[in-house]
């Protein structure tokens, strides 16, 4: 995002809308931290501009990544998907990504007021790769890799900053605690907040097999179940 200033009346309209706090007023103009802003784009949408000095500027890589992560009107070219970009392993009933005896496990890293940098994302990545975790194939944090064994992010995108992104793979049941385990010891090391989702299908016996992997790990879960029944697909 960029303010054309000699538009702008200093009058701090747009200010409350940018969900990383990165406009403010300085001496009567509007300014902006460019190393805080994720172009998200919200002020700009948000239409209370009086004189429309805020501008819309041509991204090129690598801070192209921060748009198209943080926008919800933005896909991203690998998935098609817009916003975090990826379909979510709450769709596995549909998608079947992670079958019977495996679990679905997602890493949703930043909110609306702290963000997350990839810095932090690549740190959990290789918290978690050490295990032989698969990351889903169809998800922007895996496109962003150089190399999906060991986590690596490429270098470049490592101090993008973003609103959210989320680890996404699948890992055999009986690896579940330990993988869980790491992600608690790396959660020290990074900046930022995230949410932790354990999926699993449920089996005959109707256990809760991702249930059984948190309170293995000592983490209490809260218990969520959901089907969905395809219709976005029809």
């Amino acid at each position: 995002m960029n303010v054309d200033l000699e538009k702008c009346l200093g009058c701090g309209s747009c200010v409350p809308y940018c969900p990383m706090r990165a406009l403010s007023i300085v001496e009567d103009q509007l300014s902006i931290n460019h190393d805080e802003c994720v172009e998200c784009n919200i002020c700009y949408r948000a239409n209370v501009c009086p004189t429309e000095a805020l501008l819309i500027t041509e991204l090129t890589w690598p801070r192209i990544v921060r748009n198209v992560f943080s926008d919800p009107l933005m896909s991203h070219d690998t998935t098609g998907v817009p916003g975090r970009g990826t379909e979510e392993m709450k769709t596995n009933d549909v998608t079947n990504r992670f079958v019977e005896g495996h679990l679905g496990i997602a890493i949703e890293m930043g909110r609306p007021g702290t963000g997350t940098r990839f810095y932090d994302v690549e740190k959990v990545a290789q918290a978690v790769a050490k295990f032989g975790v698969k990351f889903e194939v169809l998800n922007p944090v895996t496109s962003l890799m150089t190399d999906t064994v060991t986590g690596k992010i490429k270098e470049d995108v490592l101090n993008e900053k973003v609103l959210s992104a989320i680890i996404e793979f699948d890992i055999e049941e009986e690896k579940g605690p330990q993988v869980l385990q790491a992600i608690k010891e790396v959660s020290s090391q990074i900046e930022t907040v995230f949410s932790l989702d354990v999926c699993a299908k449920v089996p005959s016996d109707n256990s809760l097999p991702s249930e059984k992997a948190a309170y293995t790990s000592g983490i209490t879960p809260s218990i969520n179940g959901k089907t969905n029944v395809g219709l976005g697909r029809v």
